[in-house]
Parts: structure tokens; C-alpha cells; sequence
């Protein structure tokens, strides 16, 4: 054997040795697993992430999901109970598949196992939903329940079927319909939307009357309580000058009660002086000197009879001083007999 023929047969089988290597060893990627078949038989050892070895042509692997994904049913068709045929243009499907559940699926509905267990069956319970209800239902009355109704159904079967997969959650697009039904609706909801505006207004003229009367009812309250507090003012201001000349008339009473009082008080005490002084030694010196102060007087038994000046009087009283002071002898004189009566009989 020539050396160039043994470079070859070394390149060849370096090469050989390389496209070995190349095809045995296989890159799994972060959030999957890896299951492998043997002779088209399932391995029950599955690999996690990372590079891994295989036996080349022999053994073949698939890389199994275990994160969130998301599997899309497209155009899928639904005849409701009237017999109208829609058309529901996507439906997202929201899973997840845990490890340990791996194996048991694959083994069961094999790698793909979401055109099963999800693909399928949406479409089958699409359907059962849209044959128990009319078009009205699907379409608008309804629709906010399909995505709840097709998660619980789905998750149900799974869970008996496929444990380990959980639905997370459906998204259902508005579906399709024939366009003389879509223009019917359309104008069913423009008549809808005009109901709801008139509603609306309807409301808003309410509340605004409503508002209107309760201003008025707190405008009216106002001055209700304004019209109390004028009045209660008012009442206060009688009472004060209640209070007042009920004030005033207690002292004038006092006043007058004391000045009453204190003239009974002189008087009572003039009286009890008068009773002390008006002796009948003093009465008589006062007769005398009421007499004297007296112009002229009158005597008889007509007027005039007799006439007196204060001068004559005067000489009068000083000559009966004078006979007075005289002995006894000289001048007698009967009991009882005034010299003033004796003038005047002389006169």
C-alpha cells in the first residue's frame, strides 16, 4: 500500500469518525426534554438540557416541550342549532406539560401529542357547544363563555386522559358569519346602541331633574333655617327687652318703694316730733303769735262792728303787760277773764 493511499484510507476514516461524532451527539434546549427511540421503540429515560450522546442510526430523540406554549386551531367550522354554519378563525390554546408527565404522554399520544389531546378535541367541543345554541347565543349573547366553557371541558377530559397537562388558558377569536346574517346584526346593534343613548339620556334628564330638586330642596332648606334663626333672633331680642324693662320697672319699684318709704319714715317721725312738741303751752304761744301777725280783726256780731289797726292792738297788748305787772289790789281782776277780752269790751 502506497502512502498516498494511506493518507486516504486515514482521511476517510478520520471523516467517518467525525459524521459519527457529528450525528451521535445532539443539543437539547433549556425548558424541554429530550425522550429517545431505539429500533423505533421508547426509551424511558429522558434527557434535560444540555449535550447529550447517541448511538448514531440507531437511536433518534425528539425534543419534548415542558414551559408555557401556546398551540393555535385555526378556521375551525361550528354549526349552530338553527343550521347556520360559522366559522371561528383562531383559537389559542395556552399549556403546559410537567416533566414527570413526560414519558407517560409521549408513550400514550406520542411526541405530538397536542393534535390529540388539544387539536382534536376543540374541535369537538366547539361543535357540541354550537349545537346546543343558536346563532343569537354564539354569536353575542354567549361568546364572553366559550373561552371559559372550552378550558373546563378541555382540562376535564385531561385529567383523565393526560395528567400532567394543564390548560392554562383559551382564547377565542369573534367568528365568522354569512354577511347578509353579519349586516342583520349590525343593524340590530346600531338599533341596540340607539336604545342605550336614549336610555342614557333618559338617565341623564333624571339625574339632572333629580339634581334640580334637590338644589331646590337645599335652597329651601336654607332659608328655612335662615327664616329660623331670623325668627329665634327675634325672639331673643323681646326676651331682652323683656328682660330689660322687667329690669327697669324692679328698680323703679325699688325707687319708688324707697321714696315711699322714706316719706313715711318723716312723717312718721314728723308726727311722733309733733306729738313731743305741740304742747298746750306751745299751741297757746302759737294762737298769740298767729293773732299778732294778723293785720286787722274783726269782732261783733256783724262785720264790721269793731276795727282795729296792728298799731291799736300793739298799745293794747302793752298796756295789759303793764296792768298784769301791777299789784293785785290795784287792778283786780275776775278768774278766767283775758285782759284782751277786757280791752275789747272797753272798745
Amino acid at each position: 500500500m502506497t502512502m498516498a493511499q494511506a493518507g486516504a484510507a486515514a482521511a476517510a476514516a478520520t471523516g467517518l469518525l467525525v459524521f459519527l461524532l457529528y450525528s451521535a451527539i445532539h443539543r437539547v434546549e433549556e425548558g424541554h426534554l429530550a425522550v429517545y427511540y431505539r429500533g423505533g421503540a421508547l426509551l424511558t429515560s429522558p434527557s434535560g438540557p444540555g449535550y447529550h450522546i447517541m448511538l448514531p442510526f440507531i437511536t433518534t430523540f425528539k425534543s419534548v416541550q415542558t414551559t408555557l406554549q401556546t398551540d393555535e386551531v385555526k378556521n375551525v367550522p361550528c354549526g349552530t342549532s338553527g343550521g347556520v354554519m360559522i366559522y371561528i378563525d383562531r383559537i389559542e390554546v395556552v399549556n403546559k406539560l410537567a416533566p414527570y408527565a413526560v414519558y407517560d404522554i409521549v408513550r400514550n399520544y406520542t411526541a405530538d401529542y397536542d393534535k390529540t389531546l388539544i387539536f382534536n378535541k376543540i374541535h369537538h367541543e366547539l361543535n357540541q357547544f354550537c349545537s346546543a345554541h343558536t346563532l343569537q347565543e354564539v354569536y353575542i349573547e354567549l361568546f364572553d363563555q366559550i373561552d371559559e366553557n372550552l378550558k373546563l371541558a378541555l382540562q376535564k377530559d385531561l385529567n383523565v386522559m393526560a395528567p400532567g397537562l394543564t390548560i392554562q388558558a383559551v382564547r377565542v377569536t369573534k367568528p365568522k358569519i354569512p354577511e347578509a346574517i353579519r349586516r342583520n346584526f349590525e343593524l340590530m346593534e346600531a338599533e341596540k346602541t340607539k336604545l342605550l343613548i336614549a336610555a342614557q339620556r333618559q338617565k341623564v334628564v333624571e339625574k339632572e331633574a333629580e339634581t334640580d330638586r334637590k338644589k331646590a330642596l337645599i335652597e329651601a332648606e336654607k332659608a328655612a333655617q335662615v327664616a329660623r334663626i331670623h325668627y329665634q333672633q327675634k325672639i331673643m331680642e323681646k326676651e331682652t327687652e323683656k328682660r330689660i324693662s322687667e329690669i327697669e320697672d324692679a328698680a323703679f319699684l325699688a325707687r319708688e318703694k324707697a321714696r315711699a318709704d322714706a316719706e313715711y319714715y318723716t312723717a312718721r317721725k314728723l308726727a311722733d316730733s309733733n306729738k313731743l312738741k305741740l304742747t298746750p303751752e306751745y299751741l297757746e304761744l302759737m294762737k298769740y303769735q298767729a293773732i299778732a301777725a294778723n293785720s286787722k280783726l274783726y269782732f261783733g256780731d256783724r262785720i264790721p262792728g269793731v276795727f282795729l289797726d296792728s298799731c291799736a292792738f300793739q298799745q293794747a297788748s302793752l298796756r295789759t303787760a303793764q296792768q298784769s305787772s301791777l299789784p293785785a289790789q290795784e287792778s283786780p281782776e275776775r278768774p278766767g277773764e283775758s285782759p284782751l277780752r277786757g280791752e275789747e269790751s272797753s272798745g
